[in-house]
C-alpha cells in the first residue's frame, strides 16, 4: 500500500533474504523487530519491507524505481549484495548497482543507509577484502549512513554455528535481534537526522 504524502517518516527496506525473514516466523526478523523497537521509543514511521530472498544487487536496482513511485519513502535501508557474492559476480556490477539504487531513493528525497556484508575468507583476500570494503565506498560516494557489518557478533562469533539455521547462510531468530544491535545505532540518528 503506499504511505500517503506527508505522513512522516516511510522507511523502504530493499534487501534480501537476511531482511525478508527468510526460514523464519513471520515478525521475528529484525525488520520487524525494527519496527517494534521504533514504537517502543514513540519514533512514529511506516515500515516498507521490499526484501526479497536471493535478490540481487541488479534484481534491486530493477525494482527501486517502481518502489519509490509507489512508497515515497523518506528513508531506503539498501542491504543487498550477498547473493551477488555467493554468484560470484564482478564487484564492479555490484557496486555500479548499488550507486544507481543510492542515487534513485536521493533523486526521490530519500535519505540512504547501506547495510554493509563480508564473505568468508575462502573467497580468497583480495575478493574477500574488496567486497566488503565495496560498501564503504558507496556509503561514502554517495553521502549514506553506514552499518558497516550486519552480521558483526553473529558470522564472526567464535561459535557462529549457534547463529545460523541449518544451512548455515541464513540467520536464526536468535541471532535477528542481534543483527537489529548492529543496525540501530547507526539507524536512529540517521531517522533523527
Amino acid at each position: 500500500m503506499a504511505a500517503p504524502a506527508g505522513s512522516g517518516v516511510r522507511i523502504l527496506v530493499l534487501g534480501d533474504s537476511l531482511s525478508a525473514e527468510y526460514g523464519l516466523a513471520r515478525g521475528t526478523g529484525w525488520v520487524a523487530l525494527m519496527e517494534a523497537r521504533l514504537a517502543r521509543d514513540k519514533i512514529a514511521a511506516t515500515i516498507v519491507n521490499a526484501s526479497i530472498s536471493g535478490d540481487t544487487t541488479s534484481g534491486g536496482r530493477a525494482r527501486i524505481g517502481a518502489l519509490l513511485s509507489q512508497h515515497r519513502p523518506t528513508h531506503v535501508v539498501i542491504e543487498l549484495g550477498s547473493n551477488d557474492a555467493l554468484r560470484g559476480l564482478p564487484l564492479k556490477s555490484s557496486q555500479d548497482n548499488l550507486v544507481a539504487i543510492a542515487q534513485a531513493a536521493k533523486a526521490a528525497g530519500a535519505k540512504v543507509l547501506v547495510v554493509g556484508m563480508q564473505v568468508p575468507p575462502n573467497y580468497g583476500g583480495a575478493y574477500t577484502r574488496d567486497f566488503h570494503a565495496m560498501f564503504g565506498e558507496v556509503a561514502r560516494s554517495q553521502g549514506a549512513a553506514l552499518v558497516p557489518f550486519l552480521l558483526a557478533g553473529i558470522a564472526d562469533d567464535p561459535d557462529p554455528v549457534r547463529w545460523f539455521q541449518a544451512d548455515r547462510l541464513h540467520p536464526n531468530a536468535t541471532a535477528h535481534p542481534r543483527i537489529l544491535d548492529n543496525v540501530w545505532p547507526v539507524l536512529k540518528p540517521w531517522l533523527k537526522a
